[in-house]
C-alpha cells in the first residue's frame, strides 16, 4: 500500500477527475494537498462535510464547523448556498441522490441556524432555487424530501421583509402532487401528503407577509382549493378510530380549515368561487353528503363576523342555477338549511331580512317558472322552507316576529284567484308556518302585533281550503303554549285526556278583550266557508286551543257569545248545506262543554250536558260523531228545526247567575255574526253602544267586565236606558221609573262599587278612563246656546223664521224623534 496518495491514482475518466479534484486534494495524505490553499474557506468547509463514501451521510464534525463559520461570517451565507446548490445541481444531473440529500440536509441546519441574520435574504434564495430544483426532478423520493424542507422553511419567522420572492412554481408543484396518481397506493399517499403539507407551508408563509406575492388571487385559489377538496372526496367523511396516522383526506381537511380561518372579509369569496366551481364540475351536489360535510367545515373555521358571507354566495350560486335540475337544486336548498343556522347568529337586523327576502324569492321563481309541481319541485321549496325555518330559529323571539310579519306581507292579495297565486299563497303561508313553529309564545300581546294580526285574520277569510287550513296552523303554533294542539285535533264533547292549561295572564285577559274578539269574528267566517271536515276540524282546533288559553271568569262571556255565534250562522245561513250546518251544531256544543270544563262552572257544564243527552235521543246529527271520517251523511235529510236542543243564551245567563258571575255581557250583547269588520283599535262610543242593534258591533268596546256603556248612563241625567229602542220605549223613558227599574240601577251601583273595590290600580285607570267629558262639554255648550237663542227670540218680534236646532245639527244620531 502506498503511503502517499494521489487524486489522480482513482481511474477517473477526466471530466470527473476535476470534480473530485476538489475534494480529494483536500486530504492531508494527498500529495496535491498544496491545491486547497488556492480555495476560499467556505468552499473547503462545504466540501469537508461530504464523507467519501455517500452512505456515510453527513459529516456532523466538519457541518458544525460550517455552522460556526456561518455564524461568525453571515455575509457569507448567500456565497455558502449559491456553492451548495451549484454542488446539488451538479449531483442531481449525474443521479448521484445520496449527495443531493446530504447537500438538502446542511441547506436544512443552517437555515435553522442563521433565520436570525439581517443576510438571510440572500441564503433563502439559493434554498428556494435548491428545493425547486428538487421539486423538477422526476424522482418522488426528491420531491419529498424538498418539500419537506419547504415545510421547514414555512415555519421559520423572518425578521426582515422579503421583496422579490414568489410562490408561483411551488404552488402549482404542490397541487400538481396533490393529484398524484401512482400504481403504488402508499407511494402515491406520501407523495400527496407532500404536496397538501407544501401548500399549507406556502399558505403559512404568505398570508403573514403582506409584502409577498398574493396568494389570495383567482389564479392561485383555483389551483390550492380543488386541490385540498380532491384529496378530501377521495376519504370516508366518517371520523377514523386511528387519529395517530395522518392521511391525505385528513390532512387536506386541516388545511382548509387553516385556510378559511385566515381569510379575511375581502378574501372569503376567494375561497368559496373555486369550491363551488369543484363541486359544479365533479357533479358532487347529488347526492350532497360531501357538499354538506365540506360547507359545514367552513362555516366552523370561518370567523363568525363573515359567516353571512358564505351565506349571500351560496344564495348567488343558486341564483345562477334557477335552470339546473331540480334535485340539484334541492341539494342546494338542502346544504343552506345544514349551514345558514350557524350564520343566524351574526345575522341581525338588515342581514337577516335581506336572507329572509331572498329565501322568499327563489320560492317565488319556483313557484312562477312552473305551471304544474312536481315532487322534485315540492321537495326543492321544502328545502328552502327548512332553511328559512332553520335560520329564524335561532333569532329571539322579537325577530321572528318581524320575519313574520314580513312574511306576510309579501303573501299575494286574495283579490287573486289564479292558481299560480294561490299555490305562491300557500307557500309563503308555510314559510310563515315553519317560522311560527319556531316561536316561543310567552303573551299573546307580543305574539299577535296589530300589524301582524290583521292580514292574519284577512288571510283566515281566504275562499281557498289548503290557504285557511295553513292559517289555522299558523294561528296553533302561536297559540298553544302548553302543547295541547294534538289534543284538541278532534271534536269531542268527552273529556280531553291531558289537557294542560293555566290561568291565564292579565296582560291575556286585557288582549282578549280588546282582541280576542276579532279572532272570533275570523274563525266563524272560517266555519262558514266550507263543509269539509279538515277545514271544519282546522277551525275547531285554533277556537278550542284559544278558549283554553284564554277563557276565564273574566272572559267567558265573549267565548259563550261567540258559541252562541257558531250556533246562529247555523240556524240563520241559508246558503250551507244541511251537513255543514249539522257540523257546526256539533262544534259549537263541544265548545261549550270544553268552556265549562276549562273555567270549571259547574251549572254550565251541567246544561251542556243535558243539551248532549237530549240530542242523543232525538238528534245525533247534532253531535260532533257526525265529522267522524267513518260517517258518510251526505244522502241523508237532517231535521235542522229543533231549537229545543239549541243552545238557549237566557239559559246561559243564568248559569253564570247561579254561579255568582257577571252576566251582564252575556245578556245584553248580541252574538257574533258573519262578515263583521275587524277594526281593533277603533273603540265605540256611547252613542254606538246604545244602538248597537242598529249598527254593526265593534268586537273589542269591553276591555273589562265592567261595560263601559254603564259609565255614559250612570252620567247622563235621567236613569237607565231601557233595553228595547221604540218610540214606546222612549216615552216609558221619560216618564218615572218603577220599581223594577230603580232595583236594576241600584244591583248596577252594588256592581260598580264591587267593581272599584276588588279591581287592581291598572284596571280602575282603564274603566275611569274618561269616556263622557268631551259629550258632556258639548251638552254644556248647547244649553247655553239655547239660552242665548231665547234671549234673542224674546226680543225679536214677528220672526217668524226659525232656524234648524243647533243640537239636530251636531248630534242628529242622538234622536229618535
Amino acid at each position: 500500500m502506498a503511503l502517499i496518495s494521489c487524486c489522480f491514482d482513482s481511474g477517473f475518466e477526466l471530466p470527473e477527475l476535476f470534480d473530485t479534484f476538489v475534494q480529494k486534494c483536500t486530504d492531508p495524505g494527498c500529495c496535491c494537498g498544496c491545491c486547497s490553499a488556492l480555495r476560499p474557506r467556505y468552499k473547503r468547509l462545504v466540501d469537508n462535510i461530504f464523507p467519501v463514501n455517500p452512505e456515510d451521510g453527513l459529516v456532523k464534525s466538519n457541518m458544525e464547523k460550517l455552522t460556526f463559520y456561518s455564524l461568525s461570517s453571515p455575509d457569507k451565507l448567500d456565497r455558502i448556498g449559491e456553492y451548495l446548490y451549484q454542488k446539488a445541481s451538479k449531483d442531481i444531473n449525474r443521479k448521484r441522490y445520496r449527495f443531493v440529500e446530504i447537500a438538502m440536509e446542511a441547506m436544512d441546519i443552517l437555515l435553522q441556524a442563521c433565520h436570525a441574520q439581517t443576510t438571510l435574504n440572500l441564503f433563502v434564495e439559493s434554498f428556494l432555487r435548491m428545493v425547486q430544483k428538487l421539486l423538477e426532478d422526476s424522482n418522488p423520493t426528491l420531491q419529498i424530501l424538498a418539500t419537506n424542507s419547504f415545510v421547514k422553511f414555512a415555519n421559520i419567522n423572518e425578521d426582515t421583509p422579503s421583496y422579490h420572492r414568489r410562490y408561483d412554481f411551488f404552488i402549482s408543484k404542490f397541487s400538481s402532487m396533490c393529484h398524484g396518481n401512482n400504481d403504488n397506493t402508499e407511494l402515491r399517499d406520501n407523495i400527496r401528503l407532500a404536496g397538501i403539507k407544501g401548500l399549507q407551508g406556502v399558505i403559512r408563509k404568505t398570508v403573514s407577509d403582506d409584502l409577498v406575492e398574493n396568494i389570495w388571487e383567482k389564479q392561485h385559489m383555483e389551483k390550492i382549493v380543488p386541490s385540498l377538496l380532491f384529496n378530501m372526496q377521495s376519504g370516508d367523511l366518517t371520523p377514523v378510530e386511528d387519529a395517530t396516522q395522518v392521511t391525505p383526506p385528513a390532512l387536506a381537511e386541516e388545511v382548509l380549515r387553516e385556510l378559511v380561518g385566515r381569510a379575511s372579509f375581502g378574501h372569503i369569496r376567494s375561497v368559496l368561487k373555486p369550491l363551488l366551481t369543484h363541486l359544479d364540475r365533479h357533479e358532487l351536489w347529488v347526492p350532497n353528503t360531501f357538499a354538506i360535510h365540506t360547507f359545514r367545515i367552513v362555516m366552523i373555521s370561518i370567523q363568525p363576523q363573515y359567516s353571512y358571507t358564505v351565506v349571500e354566495t351560496l344564495m348567488q350560486h343558486l341564483d345562477n342555477n334557477f335552470k339546473s335540475s331540480p334535485k340539484t337544486r334541492t341539494s342546494l336548498a338542502v346544504v343552506l338549511s345544514k349551514i345558514i343556522a350557524i350564520a343566524a347568529g351574526e345575522s341581525v337586523g338588515p342581514s337577516a331580512l335581506d336572507i329572509i327576502n331572498n329565501l322568499l324569492t327563489h320560492l317565488k321563481t319556483s313557484v312562477g317558472t312552473t305551471t304544474e309541481i312536481t315532487p322534485e319541485e315540492s321537495q326543492y321549496q321544502e328545502a328552502l322552507i327548512n332553511a328559512l325555518g332553520e335560520f329564524a330559529n335561532h333569532h329571539p323571539d322579537y325577530q321572528k316576529i318581524e320575519i313574520m310579519l314580513f312574511i306576510m306581507n309579501t303573501v299575494p292579495d286574495l283579490t287573486k284567484k289564479s292558481k299560480g297565486d294561490q299555490m305562491l299563497q300557500n307557500i309563503l303561508l308555510k314559510s310563515l308556518l315553519k317560522v311560527g313553529t319556531q316561536y316561543n309564545t310567552v303573551s299573546f300581546e307580543k305574539a299577535f302585533p296589530a300589524s301582524f294580526l290583521q292580514p292574519l285574520l284577512k288571510m283566515a277569510r281566504a275562499p281557498h281550503d289548503p290557504t285557511r287550513i295553513i292559517v289555522m296552523k299558523i294561528f296553533q303554533a302561536l297559540l298553544d303554549r302548553h302543547q295541547n294542539e294534538k289534543v284538541l285535533s278532534t271534536v269531542s264533547v268527552k273529556p280531553y285526556a291531558a289537557l294542560s292549561q293555566e290561568p291565564p295572564s292579565r296582560s291575556d285577559i286585557i288582549f282578549t278583550h280588546k282582541y280576542g274578539a276579532n279572532i272570533m269574528q275570523a274563525l266563524i267566517d272560517s266555519l262558514a266557508l266550507s263543509d269539509k271536515v279538515d277545514s271544519l276540524t282546522s277551525s275547531y282546533n285554533t277556537a278550542a286551543l284559544l278558549l283554553v288559553e284564554m277563557a276565564c271568569g273574566e272572559t267567558v262571556q265573549e267565548f259563550l257569545l261567540f258559541i252562541l255565534g257558531i250556533q246562529q250562522v247555523a240556524v240563520i245561513a241559508e246558503d250551507l248545506s244541511d251537513l255543514h250546518k249539522c257540523c257546526l251544531h256539533a262544534i259549537a256544543i263541544a265548545l261549550l262543554t270544553l268552556a265549562a270544563r276549562v273555567t270549571g262552572i259547574t251549572n254550565l257544564l251541567e246544561y251542556a250536558q243535558k243539551i248532549i243527552e237530549a240530542r242523543k235521543e232525538d238528534a245525533g246529527h247534532f253531535l260532533p260523531s257526525i265529522m267522524e271520517p267513518n260517517n258518510k251523511p251526505s244522502t241523508t235529510k237532517f231535521n235542522l228545526n229543533l231549537p229545543h236542543l239549541s243552545i238557549d243564551k237566557i239559559a246561559l245567563a243564568e248559569c253564570l247567575q247561579n254561579a255568582g258571575m257577571d252576566f251582564n255581557r252575556l245578556q245584553s250583547g248580541v252574538p257574533y255574526t258573519l262578515n263583521q269588520k275587524d277594526n281593533p283599535s277603533h273603540r265605540h262610543s256611547w252613542v254606538e253602544s246604545v244602538s248597537n242593534q242598529m249598527t254593526q258591533r265593534n268586537s273589542s268596546t269591553d276591555l273589562t267586565t265592567y261595560n263601559g256603556d254603564n259609565d255614559s248612563i250612570s252620567s247622563s241625567p235621567g236613569k237607565a236606558l231601557a233595553p228595547e229602542y221604540t218610540v214606546d220605549a222612549m216615552k216609558r223613558y221619560l216618564a218615572e221609573p218603577s220599581e223594577a227599574m230603580k232595583k236594576e240601577m241600584q244591583e248596577k251601583q252594588k256592581q260598580i262599587v264591587r267593581a272599584f273595590r276588588e279591581s287592581n290600580f291598572e284596571e280602575l285607570m282603564k274603566r275611569t278612563e274618561p269616556k263622557h267629558d268631551v259629550l258632556q262639554n258639548r251638552l254644556n255648550d248647547l244649553f247655553s246656546s239655547l239660552a242665548l237663542d231665547n234671549k234673542a227670540t224674546q226680543n225679536v218680534n214677528n220672526n217668524n223664521n226659525q232656524d234648524k236646532p243647533i243640537y239636530e245639527t251636531y248630534f242628529p244620531e242622538l234622536f229618535y224623534y
